[in-house]
């Protein structure tokens, strides 16, 4: 297995035709990662979303089959940032099971340890943001830096 690749996988209490809208719906994905955003959810489109005080996210929509997944690229827009806008991918599989959803995100092209652990740790927070918010609940305000 590759050793630039971040997995987090979540158990969400939703069908995943509700998962599925967070990632599609600029107003429900900025209700659980993001201040703002810009997002052009079809193939090869573009978004752009200030995630938490000055750090954006930038990159391109790949592939969106709904409701069972989506690739995006992904980077930051700040320059010498440690992930380039477009450098990276994230990959989104929704697996249905008995109680709801088997969300498995997969970032891949990570460029350093020190990368990738941010990385691990900052999905792990907003697919925890993103539970909450698909299973009818408030996550409150975005206090994580």
């Amino acid at each position: 297995m590759s050793t630039d690749v971040v997995t987090v996988e979540r158990r969400i209490a939703a069908r995943p035709e509700t998962v599925f809208s967070f990632f599609t719906d600029r107003e429900k994905w900025l209700s659980w990662m993001g201040t703002d955003g810009e997002f052009t959810f079809e193939p090869d489109g573009a978004y752009r979303t200030t995630v938490i005080g000055e750090n954006v996210a930038t990159g391109r929509f790949v592939e969106i089959d709904p409701p069972k997944r989506l690739v995006f690229t992904w980077g930051w827009a700040e320059e010498a940032g440690p992930v380039p806008p477009g450098s990276s991918t994230v990959e989104i599989t929704l697996e249905p099971v008995p109680d709801g959803t088997l969300l498995r995100l997969v970032h891949s092209g990570l460029p350093t340890p020190e990368a990738r652990a941010a990385h691990a740790e900052g999905w792990t927070h907003y697919v925890g943001r993103l539970a909450v918010r698909a299973e009818g609940g408030d996550p409150g305000p975005d206090d994580w830096t």
